[in-house]
């Protein structure tokens, strides 16, 4: 009798031990999600531009990216600036590679400036593209600007893609697109969300094939 009731005791203890192990653990899970989604739109973000010999602004958003070239071409980060513009996207029937000729044609700058044509439909397809364009480039340090949340996929995806350049990133903020405390905002939410699907489809697939 005595017997039973030590193991029975024992039991409860050892059930014990188990449910405020699981408990600790569940505690640590939850504080580890939140302090990455405390941290998720920053994570995302990467701005660190270097001196280099072309600048490469990445086809997508068309009013923040290309400002922040042209400033960083007038800070002398660069004597060159290639405009990403896809060959496929219009602008009320009209070609949008057209409308970047345009507002090229219309910058001071423009003698600095060329247009790269993208076919590609990702980032990955985009490096390709530019791999081509960047033949007839001289040097090897291309600095990227791209939206500020798609910084982190954009330097690891050209990094890995053409591994014979070197690149930096510098990040141009769309305060209508995203921002680094996502929860604020639908539309940051959304991007932050979105953003964080597409890298690890790149981590954990894309990159691989």
């Amino acid at each position: 009798m005595k017997g039973s009731l030590s193991k029975s005791g024992d039991d409860r203890a050892t059930l014990k031990n188990f449910t405020a192990t699981k408990l600790i653990f569940v505690l640590i899970v939850i504080i580890a999600v939140l302090i990455f989604a405390a941290n998720a739109g920053k994570i995302l973000v990467q701005n660190g531009p270097q001196r280099s010999d072309v600048i490469v602004v990445l086809a997508g958003e068309t009013e923040y990216r290309p400002a922040l070239a042209l400033q960083l071409l007038d800070q002398h980060y660069a004597s060159r600036v290639l405009l990403d513009v896809p060959t496929a996207s219009e602008i009320y029937n009209i070609k949008q590679l057209q409308v970047a000729q345009q507002y090229v044609n219309s910058l001071p700058e423009s003698h600095s400036i060329d247009i790269c044509p993208i076919e590609g439909l990702s980032t990955k397809a985009e490096s390709h593209d530019v791999a081509r364009c960047l033949v007839h480039e001289p040097g090897t340090k291309v600095l990227i600007v791209t939206s500020d949340f798609h910084t982190r996929r954009a330097l690891r995806i050209f990094r890995r893609e053409i591994p014979e350049r070197t690149f930096s990133v510098a990040a141009a903020y769309g305060p209508t697109q995203f921002g680094t405390h996502w929860w604020r905002h639908r539309e940051w939410a959304k991007t932050c969300v979105d953003e964080w699907l597409r890298l690890g489809w790149w981590e954990a697939i894309d990159r691989w094939h």
